[in-house]
């Protein structure tokens, strides 16, 4: 039986970015994907600066860039008057070579990774191949999959999201909670833009039936919408409660056409450690937090880079105690850091005292307009601060 130096289940962004990483370093990998290509269902649609950093190491900055939206600002608003602050990530400039949020499906980033990795002689991609299981000794990892096959790797590493067979195999807990609201996201080709005065690509908006989000893409505009108080979970998708909640935004004489509708539960989880063993864990299989300030996927990718670095230590003859200080650093910044904003971003919008909606609003354009603090918040909420936190952690 072949033994593969690490083997990546799940090719989703974290798992392709994680191959080919460890591709770049002249680590051999095995990458197994259950479905039979990348994903194209509504997921995460915003990649931070220092993401796009990283992407730039392995050649998919430029082309996803070219497929995306550069978004150079992003705003918190009051639907009824427009009253907001924007934020300007221009300040970044000396911070980043990516001084913007790029706009662009995950799944174009899936498609780029996926072609890459199959086009690297390192990388051997399985796909429509599930791992049902798997046992460890002292030398390396078993993996069993639902075609019988027994594939054997000395490091195995789980991107294979939030119901992650991995951690489960490896009885790894994943402690948190659920929100109790269901948010549904659809997509549509109004321009809103065309109609909203001073909106940016990024938008979190207040109204008085409560909260909703507006990201737009290059074809499309993506809507986060929130049941009403009251309103039974199960209208949720309901096209005429779907089309009331966009007539709300902008009103006009006929139906919105609605391209695609999901509706989804938040989550914040996450695992007590990010490796058992030969195993390590990295993206959603790790952590979920809520989509507000679109941290999910980038952490998953910053979590990639991060392992990669220590298996390139410990395969190159470093202590294996090194990939506990993978644990250390992401695991830290993914809770005080990811995890704990999510949740105050997401936790801001839901409020619906307009005396409060107002004090905070107030209290950003504050930091807004000091050099010094909008720096700060910006470095925070592009995640780069965090990125510099990670890396002094020993």
């Amino acid at each position: 039986m072949k033994t593969y130096p690490v083997a990546v289940v799940g090719a989703g962004p974290v798992g392709v970015v994680m191959a080919l990483r460890l591709a770049s370093f002249g680590i051999e990998c095995l990458l197994i994907e259950a479905g039979d290509g990348p994903g194209l269902d509504l997921r995460a649609s915003t990649f931070h600066p220092p993401t796009l950093e990283m992407l730039a190491e392995l050649g998919l900055a430029d082309p996803l860039i070219g497929q995306g939206l550069i978004t150079r600002d992003w705003q918190i608003r009051m639907h009824g008057t427009g009253d907001r602050v924007v934020f300007d990530l221009d300040v970044l400039r000396d911070d980043t070579p990516y001084p913007y949020r790029l706009q662009c499906e995950q799944s174009v980033l899936c498609r780029l990774g996926l072609a890459a990795a199959e086009a690297d002689a390192g990388i051997e991609v399985r796909l429509e191949t599930s791992v049902t299981d798997l046992t460890q000794d002292a030398d390396g990892v078993t993996l069993s999959t639902d075609r019988g096959d027994r594939l054997r790797a000395r490091y195995v590493i789980g991107c294979d999201g939030a119901r992650s067979v991995v951690r489960h195999a490896v009885g790894i807990n994943f402690e948190g909670f659920t929100y109790p609201e269901t948010t549904l996201l659809a997509t549509t080709r109004f321009a809103f833009h065309e109609h909203i005065e001073g909106l940016s690509n990024v938008n979190y908006c207040w109204s008085e039936h409560g909260t909703f989000s507006l990201l737009r893409l290059p074809d499309l505009w993506r809507c986060s919408l929130h049941a009403d108080e009251g309103e039974e979970p199960d209208l949720a998708t309901d096209p005429v409660v779907i089309e009331t909640k966009l007539q709300r935004i902008v009103a006009k004489p006929t139906p919105y056409e609605v391209m695609e509708v999901r509706p989804y539960r938040i989550h914040q989880r996450i695992v007590t450690d990010y490796r058992c063993g030969r195993v390590a864990l990295a993206g959603d299989a790790a952590h979920l937090n809520s989509p507000s300030g679109g941290m999910g996927m980038n952490g998953g990718i910053h979590d990639a880079f991060a392992l990669c670095d220590a298996l390139v230590e410990v395969l190159g003859g470093a202590d294996e105690t090194r990939l506990d200080r993978y644990t250390r650093q992401r695991q830290t910044i993914a809770r005080d850091q990811i995890l704990e904003q999510a949740h105050r971003n997401r936790s801001r919008m839901q409020e619906r005292d307009m005396t409060k909606r107002r004090a905070e609003l107030a209290r950003l354009q504050a930091i807004a307009a000091d050099p010094v603090a909008r720096r700060a918040h910006l470095l925070r909420s592009s995640m780069i601060e965090g990125l510099r936190q990670a890396q002094a952690i020993t």
